[in-house]
């Protein structure tokens, strides 16, 4: 069985990524989170159905 080395962990990313935002998250009332996903959403490039 042959060893192939990854050159991108999708699970590693995703972890430290929301580990990242839950940093982030944790310093804010829900007021101030609201509004952070709202201007997020706003810069988001990526389409739901892409």
């Amino acid at each position: 069985m042959k060893t192939i080395k990854k050159e991108f962990d999708a699970v590693k990313f995703m972890r430290q990524q929301r580990d990242k935002l839950s940093e982030k998250l944790a310093k804010m009332t829900k007021e101030e989170i609201i509004a952070y996903f709202k201007q997020v959403k706003t810069k988001t490039t990526i389409k739901p159905c892409a």
